[in-house]
């Protein structure tokens, strides 16, 4: 699977549900998770992994083209740490 819309036929396939159906279904699964971690900071879901909410601090960096220092500004992130019995199934 590599891609929402692959994931939408495999929901569809093994529910017998529409692709409409799974589709809601997928899209509300993936904004519930997004909530959570904007809420929480965090979500784990037990036998898959933890996602988390990282904050990067300000930084100093180079502009690729030119060379010249640049400043980034600092940023949040989502980091994922896998659970032992997926890391394990890979």
């Amino acid at each position: 699977m590599s891609s929402k819309d692959d994931m939408v036929e495999l929901v569809a396939k093994t529910t017998g549900c529409t692709k409409t159906s799974a589709r809601d279904a997928v899209n509300k699964m993936f904004d519930s998770m997004m909530k959570t971690c904007k809420k929480s900071g965090e979500l784990q879901i037990p036998g898959f992994g933890k996602f988390k909410v990282r904050h990067r601090a300000a930084r100093r960096g180079r502009n690729p083209r030119t060379g010249q220092p640049i400043t980034i500004k600092a940023s949040k992130s989502v980091g994922f740490k896998p659970a032992a019995a997926f890391k394990g199934s890979l």
